[in-house]
């Protein structure tokens, strides 16, 4: 059996299955698209649902794919065992429809035996206990030893995910020991010894399995296997475990280097590492798909694994961010299958170092909060930490409750999970209502996404507005009909199609549908599920049936109007890249007929001097009167060609490249000017941040540009008018009157001093005593918090011995102020405690020192009362 590299396995795997007439695809993005059963994708199988289930065509019958994926159901595993990872790479051919189990398993047989070499006495294959005839085509189109088929259960042996598509699997292990395996018995001890290891699933999808729980053959079964990489990397490299196959192990290395440990000295180190190097690759891999840290959703899959690695750092006395450096070696060696890893790379080790910042900084803090926490319990004799309490570590300070339960395990000390979780769905009910629970794509389908697949719309509506057209479907009420009368709303599917539908940020077109005696609005255009082109319309004269030729018209104004917009976002991309850095990547857009919203990856606020710059550039681009040139061509040619692609999105073998005069040239299916002259003036409007990383800019272009100046110049001129002066002069007389309001306030506060200092003989005539310490309380007016501070200063000084309190009603607030001299400090009299009661009565809140402390209030009614309570609290401290 020949030695091979991770890479090579999966090389090979494509190659050999391309060999059997298999259409090769990338890896599809973690995010999953239209499935909201998945927080991320976990299968190589995932992202194909919608092929498996007939919402859409597949590109081809067969495909192959090495699919990333995360999963952190056993994430508490991770570094532990020999096998469990947060990221993997899943190998896996499909059949939708096309070949079945009597071809997949000899070509199964084959490319282990033949193109991996394992030695067949080491190979055993078990089959669902009732699926003779995967036992025949073992036995018959194979040469596997009989001896070495086992029957198993359904746990073992039956693919099911709730409701849908399922069936029964046959799966291939390696025997690591010598000797034979005898007995199915022996088979599973040895397989939960971790000594005889499953790598290959062979899932013979021949089931749909209904709402009540019935198995009803499929028409067209389909084949989904599933071969976990590392895991044959570990057979074919004969090593124990994942993070010795030889990427994994350079990571490693890498992360032993960097926190100056060496591997394989310390077993509790070694954990550590482990965890390290899986979260390093995990995090990597998910920023380049667009995911960054949050507090939600992927987001926090992300934080909670980045924040634990960096923990895992710290336990071994690294406190300063490290996790970024090790990026360089995970693109290394799998910058080349992925290259969305290489074009990102400084933008990853960028948004890690963010985040291992961000946790440098509430790390401190929480633990000192938790380390408070243990002591408390530790010193009641308690063992279980509440979940109120669980939560504001996560919530203040960051701590995901999976990184307080592993500190906390470490002193034998529960948490209040059910309390946590109370907290957590509180704060996150909205998120948690928008998962779907038990189907197969996690959400029920509509009818509009069960459109037949032969039903295929074109779309020819890049050039053309206007052009006559046959109706194929009609939904009406979520049920499919045969006609849709006036007045009525419903969905209808045309053999070709002027409207551009909603997709890649664009709003779809509107417009109508005509016949000589039949009118309907063409409210909006999008794309089911499976990709169909459906009108959503209101009928406003006659009616319209199945097989009906009629007219299709796209609202032309609108249409322009979007597409400058449109051809606006590429060029500010382009712009953006050019002024603030290549690290700018889209992650989001939005364009209609009135403005655009461009989201983009930054990490600090775009500053003026930089916005004027890229709104001067776009629009010295625009008037250089630029042809837009789109052309079709292969992804390889467009990557050639430097096409900007967003690599959360999917791409076939061909793909449309639009091109801004060389100034920008990007992948996109939208519609554009021809010339980007057309656009006319472009106007940003704001900037802002949405999330950390992520910041949005919204603009206006063409018409909707010039009326916002038009805005911007009639508030000018409301202005000039209010001050009495031109617009020139408008700075020069806010300056002016700005100085005037300085000069009055100073005068004020004058007046206010003069005034606070004719209350003194009042004050000083107010003294009286309690257990031989002086105290006056006064209540003041229209003195604000520095001059009442003066005050009271001053009044001390004068008492040579005692307390003063005083209290004024300053606007709709109440100030108050407490100063006393050190002999009495040390009678008992405490300032922060008398004012914090004092302006409690009034509303509000405050404290200080004993010798001096200040405090508001909010109810200026309670301002007599609350000063009257000096009395009493000075009873109660001088004794």
């Amino acid at each position: 059996m020949e030695k091979m590299g991770l890479n090579q396995i999966r090389e090979a795997y494509l190659k050999f299955f391309e060999s059997k007439e298999h259409l090769r695809l990338n890896s599809f993005s973690l995010v999953p698209k239209n499935d909201k059963s998945l927080l991320l994708i976990n299968a190589g199988m995932a992202p194909l649902k919608p092929y498996f289930t007939g919402l859409q065509t597949p590109p081809n019958k067969r495909i192959a794919t090495c699919q990333k994926c995360i999963r952190t159901g056993d994430i508490e595993n991770v570094g532990k065992t020999s096998r469990h990872a947060t990221f993997f790479e899943m190998l896996g051919n499909f059949s939708f429809g096309d070949y079945f189990k009597n071809e997949v398993i000899p070509w199964a047989w084959e490319f282990v035996t033949e193109v991996l070499s394992i030695p067949k006495e080491k190979l055993y294959v078990t089959i669902y206990l009732d699926d003779d005839e995967a036992y025949e085509l073992w036995t018959t189109k194979t040469d596997v030893n009989p001896k070495h088929i086992f029957r198993l259960g359904k746990e073992d042996n039956f693919w099911e995910h709730g409701v849908g598509p399922c069936g029964p699997c046959s799966e291939i292990h390696f025997y690591k020991d010598e000797g034979e395996i005898v007995s199915a018995e022996d088979f599973v001890e040895k397989s939960d010894a971790d000594r005889a290891v499953e790598f290959w699933n062979l899932v013979f999808t021949q089931f749909d399995k209904d709402e009540e729980g019935n198995y009803n053959k499929l028409d067209f079964p389909n084949i989904d296997t599933g071969m976990g990489l590392e895991r044959m990397a570990t057979i074919m490299q004969g090593v124990e475990t994942i993070f010795e196959v030889d990427t994994i192990k350079s990571i490693l290395d890498k992360s032993g280097e960097l926190v100056g440990i060496k591997y394989g000295e310390d077993q509790v180190k070694d954990v550590s590492l482990r965890i390290i190097t899986d979260h390093t690759r995990s995090v990597a891999f998910m920023i380049s798909d667009g995911i960054l840290p949050s507090n939600e959703g992927r987001g926090y899959v992300l934080r909670r694994l980045l924040r634990r690695a960096a923990r895992h750092g710290r336990l071994l006395g690294v406190e300063e961010a490290f996790l970024n450096k090790i990026v360089d070696t995970v693109i290394e060696n799998s910058g080349e299958a992925y290259l969305e890893l290489k074009d990102k790379q400084e933008y990853i080790k960028k948004v890690i170092a963010i985040e291992e910042e961000r946790f440098g900084e509430t790390i401190g803090s929480g633990m000192e909060i938790l380390k408070g926490y243990i002591e408390k319990i530790q010193k009641e004799n308690e063992n279980v930490l509440s979940g109120d309490k669980v939560f504001k570590l996560y919530d203040t300070y960051g701590f995901p409750v999976e990184l307080t339960q592993e500190i906390l395990e470490e002193k034998e000390i529960c948490v209040d999970l059910d309390g946590f979780n109370e907290e957590m769905r509180i704060q996150r009910e909205r998120a948690r209502a928008a998962r779907g629970e038990n189907t197969y794509m996690g959400t029920d389908v509509k009818v509009l996404d069960t459109i037949p697949v032969e039903i295929e719309t074109t779309f020819d509506g890049y050039n053309n507005l206007e052009l006559t057209s046959k109706v194929k479907v009609i939904i009406k009420n979520d049920e499919f009909v045969s006609s849709i009368e006036e007045g009525e709303k419903g969905i209808i599917v045309m053999e070709a199609t002027p409207f551009y539908a909603e997709m890649g940020g664009q709003v779809g077109d509107k417009g109508i549908i005509y016949t000589d005696s039949f009118t309907a609005k063409v409210e909006d255009c999008k794309k089911n599920i499976g990709g169909k082109i459906v009108h959503f319309v209101e009928v406003e004269k006659g009616s319209i049936s199945l097989e009906d030729d009629v007219t299709l018209k796209v609202d032309k104004i609108r249409r322009e109007k979007v597409e400058k917009n449109h051809s606006a976002t590429h060029m500010i991309h382009a712009a953006l890249r050019q002024v603030i850095g290549d690290h700018v990547h889209q992650s989001g857009s939005y364009v209609d007929d009135e403005r655009l919203r461009f989201d983009f990856t930054h990490f600090t606020a775009v500053t003026t001097e930089e916005l004027i710059e890229i709104e001067n550039l776009v629009n010295k681009k625009i008037m250089e009167v630029y042809e837009v040139d789109t052309k079709v061509m292969t992804l390889e040619e467009a990557r050639e060609s430097g096409a900007v692609a967003l690599f959360d999105e999917k791409y076939g073998d061909r793909v449309r490249v639009v091109n801004i005069g060389g100034f920008s040239t990007e992948l996109c299916g939208g519609t554009h000017v021809n010339n980007s002259g057309k656009i006319g003036l472009f106007k940003i409007i704001s900037e802002s941040g949405i999330a950390a990383g992520i910041r949005r800019i919204e603009a206006v272009t063409g018409e909707n540009a010039l009326r916002f100046i038009d805005k911007k110049n009639e508030v000018l001129r409301m202005v000039s008018e209010t001050l009495k002066c031109s617009e020139k002069e408008i700075i020069n007389k806010l300056e002016q009157q700005s100085n005037e309001l300085k000069e009055k306030d100073k005068e004020i506060s004058a007046l206010k001093a003069k005034l606070a200092s004719g209350s003194e003989d009042e004050i000083l005539n107010n003294i009286k005593e309690i257990n031989g310490v002086k105290y006056t309380a006064t209540v003041l007016k229209d003195i604000d918090g520095e001059a009442l501070r003066d005050l009271a200063d001053k009044i001390k000084n004068k008492m040579s011995s005692g307390l003063v309190v005083l209290g004024s009603k300053s606007g709709e607030k109440v100030q108050f102020v407490a100063m006393a001299t050190k002999d009495v400090v040390s009678k008992g009299v405490h300032c922060g405690k008398i004012i914090k009661e004092v302006a409690k009565i009034a509303g509000g809140g405050g404290g200080g020192r004993p010798d001096m402390a200040q405090a508001g209030g909010k109810n200026a009614e309670k301002l007599g009362e609350a000063i009257e309570q000096v009395q009493k609290i000075m009873e109660d401290l001088v004794k």
